[in-house]
Formats: C-alpha cells, structure tokens, sequence
C-alpha cells in the first residue's frame, strides 16, 4: 500500500479570522539585488511562502498573525527573523550575505572506484513526502566511512507521481550540507551556488552530475537536503475528509513529492529544517526497526 506523509509539526487553530495579504520583495543588502527562491515562515504557525525568481513573494494571512515574527531563509544568507508588521508596512526584506570559509576543491585528475550509497530499486518505493502549508527542508546523512578522500559524482532522487498536480514539471532546490560535529546536525551548505531541479511527470527520478564541481565528501558526512519551493508554479489542492469532523478539507499543498524508502543501516538519519531549527525526523516501520528515508541515492569516488 502507497501512503503519503505530509510533512507538518504543529497545528494553529486560526478559526475565521480576516485575512489579511503580505507581499513585497527579498533583497541582497550588499547588492540590493533581487533573492529568488528564500522561503518564509510565520513562526509557530504552518504558514510561509517562497519567493519567486524575481524575489517576489505574497501570501495570505489572518490578521492576528501581523503580530508574530516571521523567518527567512536563503541559499548563501544569515537566517533573519523579522516582525510581520514590518514586512507588511515596508514590503521589503534585506539579508546579509552569510560569509564563512569553504574548502576549495579542483579535481584535475579522472575519478575512479566508484560507490553507491543508498542504492534504490522502485519496487522498494512504497511511501512519500508532501508539503503543506509551509515550506521545508527534508536532509538525509550519508556517512563517510573509511579515510580515503571521496568525491561527489552524481545525486539521484526519487519522486513520486501524483495525480492531483496537473503540472509537467515541479521545481525543488538541492542542497549539500557538512556536519556539526557537536549536535551532527546539517550545518554550513556546502556549495553556494542555488541548484534549482525539476521533476518530470514522465520520470520518477531526477538525477545530477556533480563530478566537475570536485565537492569533497567532510570526515564527518554530508547531508543532502531537498527543498520545497512555495511557488504558484508547484501549487495544487488536496481534498480530504477531516479525521474528527468528518468535514471536507481543502488543502494548499506544493509538489513534489518525493519518494521514501524503509532502510536497515541507521546511519542514514533524516531530519527535517522548518521554522529556524533543524528536528529529527525518524519514523518506523511497523514491527521492525527500519527507518523510513527519502529516496536518495549518493554515487561518490576516489580521486585517482
């Protein structure tokens, strides 16, 4: 049986409270050019958006939620946590390159003794991942066993077809994170270049060569995070029967969906970024003690 999990850690009752629409632009502070695809979230609600490719965003909101702080987060960006109302008033939002030092790798020679990490077959896909109402970042940690140097080479992710979003295509964001050694939770990305993908509705992977980008694999492991993107572009509706009521529910909710997996090795850990922290995100199988992951596949090899 095929179940969707929709991706979700707190539920606001906000009743029939008048909405109220916020709108306005993200910038670069240094450049003041536009920040596309940063993703903003009212605090402990579930409710955000994402900016376009211009840096334009909009969304709709009670009233009441003009009173809370809300949180932006950006490829190459500090996270800024501003008040709504300011927002609201201004239409604008400013954020502050994040500045730290990354390793710079160039591979010149030919890589070899390839390795697979979390290698999917589709019949083992049986679940997957949604997103409602606020966007997040789904990471799962690859483990850096042996002390040899290793390269990515190519990241293959698994999607799921879903009949409700009439769309072509959707449009996620990659990410690569190193490790805190402390809380080994994700930590700096590791690249920042925005490396925008697209799933095919005629496809269920999306596949990419990293090779020529000569990314190390940290000590520690690397966590590869895939991002929702809260563009009118991924949107559709889900309609449902309340568990409790019994009331129809329409739900916004925004493609893809990505593909999960039940695995055996507990080094592959999943954890979920939304709303400023990073959580764990570990659900079972039932009467076992297999981890259900997203369905990524890490090729990696040794430099020659």
């Amino acid at each position: 049986m095929r179940i969707f999990l929709v991706i979700f850690f707190l539920i606001v009752g906000v009743g029939h409270a008048q909405e109220v629409l916020v709108e306005g632009h993200v910038f670069d502070k240094k450049s003041m050019t536009s920040v596309p695809y940063a993703n903003i979230s009212f605090l402990k609600t579930l409710k955000g958006t994402s900016s376009d490719e211009d840096g334009y965003f909009y969304i709709d909101v009670p009233e009441s939620y003009l009173e809370r702080d809300v949180h932006i987060s950006a490829l190459g960006f500090k996270d800024t946590i501003m008040s709504a109302k300011v927002i609201s008033e201004n239409n604008k939002i400013y954020l502050k390159e994040e500045s730290f030092e990354l390793e710079e790798v160039v591979v010149s020679h030919s890589l070899g003794d390839s390795q697979v990490l979390n290698p999917i077959s589709s019949y083992s896909i049986k679940s997957g991942f949604s997103s409602a109402e606020t966007p997040w970042v789904l990471a799962l940690y690859f483990p850096n066993i042996g002390a040899a140097k290793k390269y990515l080479e190519r990241i293959t992710i698994y999607v799921q077809k879903n009949s409700k979003f009439k769309r072509e295509s959707s449009k996620f964001r990659l990410r690569l994170y190193d490790v805190d050694k402390n809380t080994r939770k994700p930590n700096h990305d590791l690249i920042r270049k925005s490396i925008i993908l697209e799933s095919s509705k005629t496809e269920d992977f999306v596949s990419i060569d990293l090779s020529s980008m000569g990314i190390r694999i940290p000590e520690e492991g690397i966590y590869v995070g895939l991002e929702w993107l809260f563009l009118p572009y991924n949107w559709y509706t889900n309609t449902y029967k309340h568990a409790i009521t019994n009331k129809k529910v329409i739900e916004d909710r925004f493609a893809p969906t990505f593909a999960a997996v039940y695995q055996k090795n507990q080094n592959f850990k999943t954890m979920v970024y939304g709303m400023g922290e990073w959580s764990d995100f570990a659900i079972k199988a039932p009467g076992n003690n297999e981890n259900l992951i997203p369905a990524i596949s890490l090729k990696m090899s040794k430099k020659r």
